[in-house]
């Protein structure tokens, strides 16, 4: 039998989530799927009880919510193409800054990132009527971003608000909101999680849209952060705001504690003084708990006598056995001079080394302001007032330390000045981590006259790339905190690549409007060779890799030895696995021979290679060397 080679396609971008559903639901039930289709019927008798046929129920429901839906289930038209002269170390770092709609983009990381990202940070538009740029286009919104960038003639329309005399106004944001929130969640690992930032104009519509989207059972928290110093003295209001709302939610809140992958903050100064040592404990400063059960806890019952020989019968916290362990070890505290209830010690360095839970007020001297925040903009770019309320970077250090160890992946798609970038850099530097951020931004343009333009950046996502190149620049110029190379886990990654988002380098198929054979013949000899004119093999290379579900970070090397064709090995050591291509239009078996001698071309490796480079009974002779698939 006659082995077939397979096609790539653009289309193979991000998934069909209705099909990636189904076959969800043939694991469960299998009984319920035939042919592709589900019988809803067996899948009611399946479930039982639990399904719910009221005609009215509770539900999440607004104006152009199925058209939202239908463009999340859209595949990207586009690509994301490399661009090293605005990056920083490009060959060696692993961190990336994306520029481009950020629905498009995390709609073409999916086949490379899904399940991999650990923690998500975003601060979206609050939608307070002059900070949402997001048009509500659900037909194209590729045509949109290339107008926006310039990449395609414009009509001369601009960004624009979303003004309260806008009818859907509530529903606009959330049409904004709710696909690639969708798509945010498969990114995540089971045990990752998401902060969103949100002021009390969207919270309850937020809280609604993430409970639908995460699951109300995976909610963790919704914080409180005190965003200002002092408080305004606005007398046209009853009460002035001080704080706003970041919604946590994990996307299995099961897996995470099964993983127990959440870690404690730091703890502050202040708690720290609390820790004393007045029986001389030769392991330093404690403070102490009660071992007593209180009323809402379960524990152990059995007597304990204290050392002044008062009797004691309680509930504890733990076993006997384990008592006397801590008893032992001397980890037991009877206050009172001997005669109280007992305690168990816990001790300053076992603290600080584990942290401390974290509570869901965050007050601006331990989390930062949006004062502050502006500072430190203003310090890196050495420009006042660039952007309007920026994140402080110690908020987003303190949420990273929360949720994440070293080498996790932190994703932010509303990067705007990317503080979550400088805090990965400055938390990577401080406890010699390795982790990794993802940027993405919508070039959007700033205001003429604004402070930003007057200091020479055009749009948002210039600001958030110079953030982070000042940012490396300084820090090896700074040693405080720095630890030893041979103390760190890896190199310290001081760079980032830049990544655009721009139209396929492959023909999009749109189908032929008239009846007419003819321009259906033309119209298919077009897709003879895919490839549209003009493009550059490094980008074509790059999207093919991001389409075989490689991640942007993949090395790509053309094996100078290999002849009579050029060939490039691309390799993904995050998922230990590798293919070669060859983009020249001629191609010859002697190729596939010399990859055989010199690399160990096996038959599982896979090679990919133009359709038009090919005769039938070439791509049957490669077929005994590899796999092949042809573009």
């Amino acid at each position: 039998m006659t082995k077939k080679s397979t096609k790539t396609s653009a289309a193979e971008t991000f998934p069909d989530f209705i099909k990636e559903r189904i076959e969800q639901l043939k694991t469960l039930f299998p009984e319920v799927v035939s042919e592709g289709k589900v019988d809803f019927e067996k899948l009611r008798q399946s479930l039982g009880e639990i399904v719910e046929d009221r005609p009215e129920r509770y539900a999440l429901t607004w104006a152009g919510k199925k058209d939202a839906i239908r463009l999340l289930q859209t595949p990207s038209r586009a690509t994301l193409v490399p661009v090293p002269e605005e990056s920083v170390n490009f060959d060696a770092t692993r961190n990336l800054f994306i520029e481009g709609d950020n629905l498009e983009v995390l709609k073409l990381l999916y086949k490379s990132y899904a399940r991999r990202v650990k923690t998500i940070y975003i601060d979206p538009p609050y939608n307070t009527g002059n900070d949402f740029v997001y048009r509500d286009n659900f037909t194209d919104p590729l045509d949109t971003y290339l107008e926006i960038t310039g990449q395609k003639d414009s009509s001369g329309n601009r960004l624009s608000s979303n003004t309260e005399t806008n009818g859907r106004y509530h529903s606009v944001w959330l049409n904004m909101m709710y696909p690639r929130l969708f798509v945010a969640r498969q990114l995540l690992r089971e045990d990752g999680i998401i902060f969103v930032s949100i002021d009390d104009n969207e919270v309850d519509n937020l809280r609604l849209l993430m409970n639908e989207i995460f699951g109300e059972e995976n909610q963790e928290a919704i914080i409180t952060w005190r965003r200002r110093h002092n408080q305004p003295n606005d007398k046209t209001k009853m009460i002035s705001k001080v704080a706003e709302f970041i919604l946590v939610y994990a996307k299995s809140s099961e897996s995470l504690k099964e993983c127990g992958n959440f870690y404690g903050l730091p703890l502050s100064d202040t708690r720290q003084m609390q820790y004393t040592n007045p029986d001389k404990d030769p392991n330093g400063p404690w403070d102490s708990k009660p071992w007593k059960a209180a009323s809402s806890q379960h524990g152990s019952r059995y007597t304990i006598t204290s050392p002044t020989g008062r009797i004691f019968n309680e509930e504890w916290l733990g076993s006997e056995k384990t008592y006397k362990e801590l008893l032992n070890y001397g980890r037991i505290f009877f206050p009172k001079k001997g005669d109280g209830l007992p305690r168990k010690k816990f001790y300053l360095n076992e603290r600080l080394e584990e942290g401390q839970c974290a509570h869901n007020f965050w007050n601006h001297d331990q989390f930062g302001s949006n004062q502050e925040a502006t500072q430190e903009l203003a310090d890196v770019l050495g420009k006042k007032e660039i952007l309007n309320n920026p994140k402080p970077v110690k908020l987003l250090k303190k949420i990273t330390t929360l949720s994440t160890t070293h080498g996790d992946i932190i994703l932010d798609f509303f990067a705007g000045s990317s503080t979550t970038a400088q805090a990965v850099l400055e938390l990577n530097r401080e406890d010699g981590g390795n982790r990794r951020f993802i940027m993405v931004q919508l070039p959007e343009p700033t205001k003429d006259k604004s402070p930003a333009k007057k200091a020479g950046f055009d749009n948002i996502a210039d600001i958030g790339k110079e953030r982070i190149r000042r940012v490396i620049d300084r820090m090896p110029k700074e040693k405080n905190g720095e630890l030893p190379l041979n103390d760190r886990n890896g190199p310290e990654d001081l760079g980032f690549k830049v990544f655009k988002l721009a139209e396929s380098h492959f023909r999009q198929w749109t189908g032929v409007e008239e009846k007419d054979i003819d321009l259906y013949i033309q119209t298919m000899e077009l897709f003879v060779d895919p490839l549209l004119p003009g493009w550059k093999p490094k980008n074509v290379l790059y999207e093919v890799a991001r389409q075989e579900g490689y991640s942007l970070n993949a090395a790509i090397e053309e094996l100078s030895s290999i002849e009579p064709n050029t060939i490039h090995r691309v390799t993904d050591v995050e998922k230990d696995q590798l293919f070669y291509i060859s983009l020249d239009s001629k191609f010859d078996l002697q190729t596939v021979k010399a990859l055989e001698l010199e690399q160990g071309l096996k038959r599982d490796d896979l090679l990919i290679v133009r359709d038009v480079a090919l005769t039938p009974s070439l791509a049957n002779n490669i077929l005994q060397y590899c796999r092949l698939k042809t573009i």
